[in-house]
């Protein structure tokens, strides 16, 4: 099946995942990820308990094959509050309902890559997102060395916002993953790279400020103030110049 030529002319449909499409759904995770999955995952993924999944399918195949998957994706929601990006979303600690999406797996057979069949299925993920009011962000893990499933996750607007060393461990070994995070409904980085530019710029404008009134009245020194960026994301000392600065918050909130 995966060897198998794609036709020329396609039409890409997207469904929702069901009880009939366990076996070709187990079968397609053991072919594309080097990671195994446990039966009962499977199982919630079909029967819809708790993970909420969508399925690519070619209606131009053959009547056997036209409902067929070849491709899918599978989330489940989860509370922002209890998250592990808590942290990289601006959300409201008061309101316990915010949520946020999570991408499970998502996979397409080799055969029908490069046609926009993951695309797609990302978009079914994001709009859904979009559509739950108390959603902030969807987010999801990817192994380092899997370039083209980071470059399609860039193109998508997903934001690289940290680098986990050793997050994957396959067959004895550790392996780097990268986090992607989408925002949605206003949900967003608490501290925004820009956000960072302009806390370093007002500090050693404030600083210089302080120095020259200082200087021209005579008065004698007194004690630095700490400089608080925007809504919390950090503190910052007098010894830490703009540079510094800017790139402790790259190496924190963007994937370099």
């Amino acid at each position: 099946m995966l060897g198998r030529k794609t036709p020329r002319r396609s039409s890409i449909g997207y469904r929702p995942i069901g009880p009939s499409d366990l076996e070709i759904l187990q079968q397609l995770h053991a072919d594309l990820f080097p990671i195994r999955y446990e039966p009962e995952f499977f199982h919630n993924v079909v029967n819809r308990r708790e993970i909420i999944s969508w399925g690519a399918v070619d209606r131009n195949r053959p009547n056997a094959q036209s409902d067929e998957l070849i491709g899918f994706v599978t989330i489940k929601i989860v509370l922002a509050r209890e998250s592990e990006i808590t942290d990289l979303v601006r959300f409201d600690p008061t309101r316990s309902d915010q949520s946020l999406v999570y991408i499970l797996t998502l996979g397409v057979v080799e055969s029908y890559r490069n046609f926009g069949v993951a695309s797609g299925l990302i978009r079914e993920v994001t709009r859904y997102a979009k559509t739950i009011p108390t959603c902030r962000a969807a987010y999801l893990h990817v192994i380092s060395y899997n370039t083209p499933a980071i470059y399609l996750y860039k193109k998508m607007s997903f934001t690289c916002v940290r680098r986990l060393y050793g997050f994957y461990l396959i067959e004895g070994q550790h392996y780097d993953a990268y986090l992607f995070v989408y925002y949605v409904n206003g949900g967003r980085s608490p501290c925004s790279p820009l956000e960072l530019a302009v806390c370093a710029v007002n500090y050693v404008r404030s600083s210089l400020k302080s120095v020259a009134g200082r200087l021209w009245r005579y008065d004698v020194k007194k004690p630095w103030r700490w400089t608080k960026c925007k809504d919390n994301c950090g503190l910052v000392t007098p010894s830490q110049s703009k540079r510094n600065l800017v790139n402790e918050g790259s190496n924190d909130f963007q994937c370099v």
